[in-house]
């Protein structure tokens, strides 16, 4: 499965004026980029690791409606990918979608700022993910051209560890936060206005940082650029896709340990955990893909899901719950960083759009995946872990069975 790995590409021979030429060295802008992913994840991680409880108990949503907007959330997060690669690739520019990406993020957050409603935090939540939806894939593009082929995997697991660094230290400080002011209103309020500072101060930092242009298709409709992708990537959509049926959103598993008996603040801190191994896990899991192949790795985060869900059912004590996160910050640095290094394996010459592709229809299916989820939650939240559990055993088996590397 590791074949992809080894092509070759005259873009990757001089991916910078830098040239770095060891496995383990990163170009500078790969960490700047990264210190972009920190602040921003440091402001939407505070908000988003008590999110599931404060619009189930403060706002009083039901289980139901939190999965509607999870999946829609989803849904928005991926419903510009395509477009924002397929222009990304049209003129070969990066930043200015990026920036485009992350300031409208960044002001989406002041919905919070003014209304704590049901419809106001539900719009938030939507509104967000269109600007991290946006950014995604001229990042991602930037990124690949900027590292070599043979450390491309450590080089995402890098910026997927700084990316969760900040995701460490938000769940961090809203502990902090809600065990000084409390669980109430007032206290959440505040919580949205300290991390709204490090939203603005990610735009102003990229807008320092060079811009990596790549080759422009100036000529090519998003049609024909369709049909120009690599069969295997277009191979690997498929397991991808079956995949994104079991990936249902982290709420759910949040709402788990609450109903073992952790507290909103103890949820926030096995949030936390979560990132922290996901920060750990991120460069190593890189290094394991430069060496044995991205596609292998990339199963085996499949495996690893489908073992958590499995847990997740049987799983009846708070200890077991903490290893569950700890795990699932494992599987999560292997999806989220080593799947789009082995996309820009796949696809030398329209980068961001295989990754827009991908995130679009991945996203497209997390929304009935989260809609499912939060029906069979309402029946037994057991049925949703093992259908989840089933769904990534079938991923496993159609990416074995298609070879996309």
């Amino acid at each position: 499965m590791g074949a992809g790995a080894n092509m070759t590409h005259p873009s990757d021979a001089t991916p910078s004026p830098a040239k770095p030429q060891s496995r383990t060295r990163l170009h500078p802008d790969i960490l700047k980029l990264g210190l972009v992913s920190f602040l921003t994840d440091l402001s939407s991680e505070m908000i988003f690791s008590i999110f599931a409880i404060f619009f189930t108990t403060i706002a009083g949503a039901s289980a139901s409606l939190l999965g509607l907007i999870e999946g829609l959330a989803d849904f928005s997060a991926s419903s510009l990918n395509y477009l924002a690669g397929w222009l990304s690739d049209r003129g070969g520019k990066r930043k200015v979608f990026a920036i485009a990406g992350y300031g409208f993020s960044t002001l989406a957050k002041t919905i919070l700022l003014v209304t704590n409603s049901i419809v106001g935090l539900s719009l938030f939540r939507v509104i967000e993910r269109l600007g991290k939806g946006f950014r995604g894939p001229p990042r991602d593009a930037w990124l690949s051209a900027i590292a070599p082929q043979k450390s491309r995997g450590y080089a995402f697991g890098v910026h997927k560890a700084l990316d969760k660094a900040g995701a460490v230290l938000g769940p961090l400080l809203a502990y902090a936060l809600l065990s000084w002011l409390g669980e109430t209103p007032e206290g959440y309020r505040t919580l949205f206005w300290v991390a709204f500072v490090p939203a603005v101060l990610s735009v102003v930092v990229l807008t320092l940082i060079p811009d990596q242009p790549g080759t422009s298709h100036a000529r090519e409709s998003i049609g024909e650029n369709w049909r120009l992708l690599s069969p295997g990537f277009k191979r690997f959509l498929i397991p991808a896709g079956i995949f994104a049926l079991a990936y249902f959103s982290l709420g759910f598993l949040l709402l788990k340990a609450h109903d073992t008996g952790f507290s909103a603040s103890q949820v926030v801190l096995l949030y936390a955990l979560f990132n922290t191994t996901c920060v750990l896990a991120a460069p190593l899991a890189g290094l394991l893909g430069d060496r044995i192949g991205r596609g292998h790795v990339v199963v085996l985060g499949y495996a690893l899901y489908g073992s958590i869900c499995l847990g997740m059912v049987f799983a009846t004590s708070q200890w077991e719950i903490i290893v569950l996160f700890a795990l699932y910050g494992l599987f999560y640095a292997i999806e989220e960083s080593q799947s789009k290094a082995l996309i820009a394996d796949l696809e030398q010459e329209r980068r961001a759009t295989a990754v827009g592709v991908y995130n679009f229809v991945t996203g497209l299916i997390y929304l009935p995946a989260s809609l499912v989820a939060g029906a069979l939650w309402t029946l037994a939240p057991e049925w949703a872990f093992g259908l989840a559990a089933l769904l990534s055993l079938l991923a496993m088996g159609a990416f074995v069975v298609l070879r996309p590397t």
